[in-house]
């Protein structure tokens, strides 16, 4: 590179733009860790369609925290206890007086696209409980033996007990995310438009935060947090809170000192001034500097939200950080709550990926594998829980618990339960939902969502309604979205 004096200044000849010079400078800044910062390029069109597109809702929150458990759940051992299965245990479902689920107009809800002989099927056999219940809190609601710290939490939660979808296999974990059902493709995730409607709190962290192992590729991989046609500006920015660099090309390279950093800095600043001068109207390169800055700074922000020995003993403690089961999720879910704080829209937290279908998918040994699974996850989230009420952010904080379908009423492989898309739950927590409710059932084994029914999106629209955004409104020219994609608000869980 060099540069030469003309009649019109100094500019500089080279055969790479300004970003292959900051490379070579040694920034570290990847495409990965600045495709949330870069959304400064298009902060003026964010502006516009946040004043004059979106219609004003008043939000009740301002960050959500989105809990998936891959693999499948079984509602009926978690937060939907159907107490028949006990006592119908080793019947067909046509001997039970509950044999019309099989002749439901809902069956046909299902979209199969490829035949699995493994799974995917009804089981006829009436499987028992394999886990006791007790009612919680003032409101009676009645949770698993395997959530006792989140059962201390029920009066904060909404339990929606009506979910259903289409897919009966784990694409259905990519449906839970965009709505969409595998076969028609890759779709915006419900974190990516919670995003692009809002855009940041926090200029020194990236607006959507994505924490442990993501989904498998088989399905969805990591569709399940990205932004497709939005742009990668909205898509989820992977954090591993256990590594000494927890955001991926967020670091300088070894060796290059911070003073180092800021002079470089400065010189690009200079240099980008030359060119600010004889190019006074050019937004993109101001917000492109404005984005180097906000990296710049960055690399001091995230470090520090990962600093979890900043917390009490107490603290740490409570949310399991001192026993083994507990430890790595219990570090996202404290995580989380210092993300949030500072923050941070969404905060997207995986459990239980294998590589494979899910830890959660408890085709046989379902007693073990829930047990260990709710182990891992209980006092963890029931301290998040805790922690954000008592210090003032439940109520600007939505958390949700969520996974791809439920299990089926009858067994499989004599101590298992196959996937089940035809009813299953989900539960809410703060951001201005109702707390201690439950909403809508289903049938008396557990097959079908009966009373007010959601797909999949109801939940999306709910959570963009509490963050003060009308799902509707959120739509990019040239891009048709079905009327399903934008879902309804459950406005009965709404306080």
């Amino acid at each position: 590179m060099t540069m030469q004096f003309g009649n019109n200044g100094p500019h500089l000849f080279s055969e790479r733009n300004r970003r292959g010079f900051l490379q070579d400078l040694g920034l570290g800044f990847g495409s990965i860790a600045l495709s949330s910062l870069l959304q400064g390029d298009s902060t003026a069109l964010a502006d516009a369609i946040a004043e004059s597109e979106l219609k004003k809702i008043a939000p009740k929150a301002k960050s959500v925290i989105w809990l998936f458990m891959i693999g499948g759940a079984s509602h009926m051992e978690t937060f939907d206890p159907k107490p028949q299965l006990n006592k119908l245990a080793g019947k067909t479902i046509k001997e039970t007086p509950y044999a019309k689920v099989l002749e439901s107009p809902y069956l046909a809800n299902e979209r199969v696209v490829a035949f699995d002989p493994n799974n995917g099927f009804i089981r006829n056999e009436i499987y028992p409980l394999q886990v006791g219940f007790a009612q919680r809190g003032e409101s009676g609601i009645e949770i698993s033996d395997w959530f006792p710290h989140v059962g201390e939490c029920a009066d904060d939660l909404c339990v929606i007990r009506s979910m259903w979808t289409e897919d009966s296999n784990h694409g259905a974990q990519l449906q839970f995310h965009t709505g969409r059902h595998r076969v028609d493709g890759f779709f915006p995730t419900v974190g990516s438009w919670a995003t692009y409607g809002l855009g940041s709190l926090n200029d020194n962290l990236p607006q959507f935060v994505v924490m442990g192992t993501p989904v498998a590729d088989c399905c969805g991989g990591r569709e399940c947090h990205r932004a497709n046609y939005l742009g990668p500006q909205y898509d989820g920015i992977p954090l591993d809170i256990d590594s000494d660099i927890p955001l991926p090309y967020a670091a300088p390279p070894s060796g290059v000192f911070q003073e180092e950093q800021a002079g470089e800095f400065e010189l690009l600043r200079q240099l980008n001034q030359i060119s600010s001068e004889q190019f006074p109207n050019d937004e993109a390169l101001r917000a492109r500097v404005r984005s180097y800055e906000l990296a710049f700074r960055m690399q001091t922000a995230v470090p520090d939200v990962v600093r979890l020995e900043d917390e009490t003993a107490l603290t740490q403690r409570e949310y399991g950080l001192d026993q083994p089961e507990t430890k790595v999720f219990g570090r996202q879910m404290l995580t989380a709550r210092r993300l949030v704080e500072r923050g941070v829209r969404f905060v997207q937290v995986y459990h239980g990926s294998n590589g494979g279908a899910g830890q959660w998918d408890n085709h046989k040994g379902l007693k073990a594998g829930h047990t260990k699974l709710c182990k891992q996850t209980d006092q963890p989230i029931g301290a998040l829980l805790k922690d954000l009420k008592q210090r003032g952010l439940l109520d600007e904080t939505l958390v949700v618990w969520a996974t791809e379908f439920g299990r089926t009423p009858g067994a499989q492989s004599s101590n298992g339960r196959d996937h089940h898309p035809y009813g299953f739950s989900v539960w809410m927590a703060g951001g201005g939902v109702k707390g201690g409710m439950t909403h809508g059932a289903t049938d008396e084994i557990g097959f079908h969502a009966v009373e007010d029914r959601h797909y999949v999106t109801d939940i999306h629209a709910t959570i963009l309604h509490q963050l003060g955004l009308n799902p509707h409104e959120l739509v990019v020219p040239g891009r048709q979205r079905l009327e399903r994609d934008f879902g309804h608000v459950i406005h009965d869980v709404i306080a």
